[in-house]
């Protein structure tokens, strides 16, 4: 007999380079504005304020790469970023042993229903309805860090339909990636499973239906993703 009074919702499982095995995803955390140029064409002050996150939804992570425009938007944004995929956790974690707490990075893209969030923004609202939509954020295999190491820099970049879009290096984070890690354990109990969206360059911008979006980051390769 279950444990359970309904059925139990599937774990969400993603593709890892040179494995069968899946990497199962608990949470997901997306820093926002963390590269300065992108800051300034939201309209902030660039300087390194204290870092800010909102949450994705496990099931958001897609690794179909194909995006289903959704519902309920005119206005879609590409953000091309990558994902952090954690192996262990905890709280309060110091900034030079947080690196050993990543099992590998991904390629992903933080979708946006912009004039969702824009709407949100000037009422004072939660983000969520702009940004954790269903298959919200399309990502690529990952791989492991003894693979790759722990990228710190290289180029970042999407094309739509060809036509670049976004540009910029990895090592223009304003928050780095242990920082990253060591403020949200500050605040949150990090745990296997968890992924973090690292934030977007400059050039965010809307497609539509019919276009290719193709993300790449030295060292990680490329992906590219259909919009349907």
């Amino acid at each position: 007999m279950s444990d359970f009074v309904i059925e139990t919702p599937p774990v969400v499982g993603l593709p890892v380079d040179g494995n069968d095995a899946k990497f199962p995803v608990r949470r997901v955390y997306c820093i926002g504005r963390n590269y300065a140029a992108h800051a300034v064409e939201m309209g902030h002050d660039p300087d390194r304020e204290p870092p800010f996150f909102f949450q994705k939804n496990p099931d958001n992570l897609d690794p179909s790469l194909e995006f289903p425009y959704p519902v309920h938007s005119e206005d879609v944004h590409h953000e091309a970023e990558i994902a952090v995929m954690l192996k262990s956790g905890g709280t309060d974690i110091p900034v030079e042993s947080a690196l050993d707490h990543v099992y590998g990075y991904a390629l992903s893209l933080d979708m946006t229903r912009r004039d969702l969030q824009g709407v949100a923004k000037k009422m004072g609202r939660p983000w969520e309805i702009g940004k954790a939509f269903e298959r919200s954020a399309p990502v690529g295999p990952i791989h492991p860090v003894e693979k790759v190491g722990h990228p710190s820099e290289g180029a970042i970049t999407l094309h739509v339909n060809g036509e670049l879009r976004q540009e910029g290096d990895l090592n223009q984070m304003i928050w780095k990636v242990p920082e990253m890690i060591a403020y949200l354990s500050d605040y949150f109990e990090l745990a296997p499973g968890d992924v973090i969206l690292s934030g977007t360059p400059s050039g965010v911008g809307p497609v539509s239906r019919g276009d290719t979006m193709k993300l790449a980051v030295d060292g990680l390769g490329e992906i590219s993703v259909k919009v349907v």
